[in-house]
């Protein structure tokens, strides 16, 4: 399997041009080599580094806490923060580039930022006429399943700007395509296109080592589980932060009685997974130094496994297990300041509103599969193996 970075530079496809590249720490090839060393083998000039949330070196935690922007010393040439005072490249950064190249390693969930990087970066070539060109990599947890809930207009923000669903299925390049075309951002946009990758593989399928996209993805196992449990962030539940495994560990003070807890969601019977009961004290963030009581998620079966519905579930049993405890978020997340933090993560308000009125996450996934269907329509065009 070869990725975008591999086909772009071994064809020598910009070698002799200026280009800035869009990238961090997950920006590498099978080897391990990175997306800059690879450019500068090809003979290609880099003119400018941009990086995405979390930094260059991805060592920024959560969200809403900005990278500056800074200088490589070694190549001496600028490194510009894309989460900062601006996420989308001004004339001032592209000044001397004859491309815009994004290798960015995207995680397959709708609310995760870089593939709204790329989409402000699509903006900003079409404003300034500058080419885009995406690397494409793969979907780490499969480019095959698509589940959850659309985003609805009015609730679009910058972990979500487009109404796709929660795990859309597509590789960064459909992505960029679905964006630059349906859209209509109309950006000059190549993708360069993987070879041999076959869309129902997981990463490690793929051949692919894991490097951390972010903070907070360690591994594969949490990226797998993220499209549900991402939801925690709109709750005073602890996703797992400050530990071990984040987003695969969830509790809270309140459960005193996790071998009851897991032994609930277990007799749901969702299948691919098995909620193991566990107490963790989280190093930081939410209840920090706190014994936190819970589950961790061991996914058994992940082609089995119904991530949004499960995260749903295990949420839902945290706000039943003790309501005056449970809370909502509150603003400001990810620079929306009015709207509750459910409700730009899951789409809308539907998701809250119907836990708290007494809709099952299993009627709330059914509700799902309409809007799903209409999607996968329109995905289907844009899709490239």
């Amino acid at each position: 399997m070869r990725l975008g970075s591999d086909v772009l530079f071994e064809r020598q496809l910009l070698r002799g041009r200026t280009v800035g590249i869009v990238c961090n720490p997950a920006s590498v090839d099978a080897a391990l080599q990175h997306v800059l060393a690879q450019a500068e083998t090809a003979g290609v000039t880099v003119g400018a580094i941009f990086g995405p949330q979390h930094g260059l070196q991805s060592n920024l935690q959560d969200n809403m806490i900005e990278s500056p922007h800074m200088n490589d010393a070694r190549r001496q040439i600028p490194v510009y923060s894309l989460y900062s005072e601006t996420r989308e490249p001004t004339p001032e950064m592209l000044r001397g580039l004859d491309a815009l190249v994004i290798d960015l390693q995207d995680v397959g969930t709708r609310i995760y930022t870089y593939i709204y990087t790329m989409a402000n970066c699509l903006r900003a070539g079409a404003k300034h006429g500058i080419p885009i060109v995406v690397c494409d990599r793969p979907n780490p947890i499969d480019g095959v399943t698509v589940e959850g809930p659309m985003l609805v207009p009015g609730y679009e923000s910058f972990i979500g700007q487009f109404p796709i669903p929660m795990r859309h299925g597509m590789t960064i390049g459909e992505l960029a395509r679905l964006f630059n075309e349906h859209f209509g951002i109309g950006a000059k946009l190549e993708v360069v296109t993987m070879q041999g990758w076959d869309r129902t593989q997981y990463f490690d399928e793929a051949g692919m080592p894991w490097v951390l996209p972010s903070p907070n993805l360690p591994t594969l196992e949490s990226a797998v589980v993220y499209p549900g449990t991402v939801l925690f962030e709109g709750t005073n539940v602890s996703e797992g932060r400050g530990t071990t495994k984040p987003f695969e560990l969830l509790g809270a003070p309140w459960v005193t009685d996790p071998d009851v807890f897991a032994a609930s969601l277990n007799a749901v019977g969702l299948p691919g997974v098995h909620f193991r009961s566990h107490a963790f004290e989280p190093t930081f963030q939410k209840h920090a130094r706190v014994t936190c009581g819970g589950v961790q998620m061991h996914v058994t079966n992940r082609r089995a496994f119904p991530a949004v519905e499960a995260g749903v579930v295990v949420l839902d049993a945290f706000r039943r297990a003790d309501p005056s405890q449970f809370a909502w978020r509150e603003p400001p997340y990810e620079y929306e300041y009015v709207k509750p933090p459910i409700d730009i993560l899951s789409g809308s308000s539907r998701l809250r509103e119907a836990l708290e009125s007494g809709v099952s996450a299993h009627a709330l996934a059914a509700e799902w599969k309409t809007d799903v269907a209409a999607f996968a329509a329109v995905r289907e065009r844009f899709l490239l193996y």
